[in-house]
């Protein structure tokens, strides 16, 4: 058994309000052990015996599609990949009082000239872009609204749906059910 995290864009905002209890029924219906939810029911922990992500991920968008009646872009990550990514300290730089450490998960990696545009600074923002490694790409807000903006940047520069977590939920989940 694999444990998972998928992490659910555009769940619990614009409308699309849907129960953590919905989700853990959606994702038991598929044959998966030890669901959780885990704060904004858009991020849920689930153990699978199929460890091929293309087909989980297919699994999860067509079921939430027919279980929700729209479509819910997913990213997953195995909760190994996920320690990685809290073990490797992206953001090694001392910390700035009132910012937010966000990683956008994207479903690819994104193009190699990307990494070579950064750091970006999001327009109208203080926010940057400031590192990519793998299928994650690493930001810093500062408050006032900006924490929504590194998710719809990314994705209008790439081209591809994303999903954008603090830092510290990643961390939360890792150390909470990465045992």
């Amino acid at each position: 058994m694999t444990r998972f995290v998928a992490f659910l864009r555009g769940i619990n905002v614009g409308g699309h309000i849907v129960k953590k209890e919905t989700l853990h029924a959606a994702f038991a219906s598929l044959g998966f052990r030890k669901v959780f939810t885990y704060k904004q029911s858009g991020n849920v922990i689930f153990e699978a015996e199929v460890a091929d992500t293309a087909e989980l991920k297919l699994k999860i968008e067509e079921k939430l599609e027919s279980t929700l009646g729209f479509s819910v872009p997913t990213v997953l990550r195995s909760m190994m990949y996920l320690r990685s990514i809290v073990e490797r300290e992206p953001f090694k730089f001392p910390s700035i009082e009132g910012a937010s450490l966000l990683v956008t998960l994207l479903p690819d990696p994104p193009p190699p000239v990307f990494g070579s545009l950064l750091p970006l600074t999001i327009p109208k923002s203080t926010a940057k872009v400031i590192g990519a490694s793998g299928n994650e790409i690493y930001s810093v807000t500062h408050g006032g609204g900006e924490g929504a903006l590194p998710n719809s940047f990314v994705e209008s520069k790439l081209k591809m749906k994303a999903t954008t977590r603090n830092m510290n939920i990643i961390k939360e989940i890792v150390e909470k059910f990465g045992k």
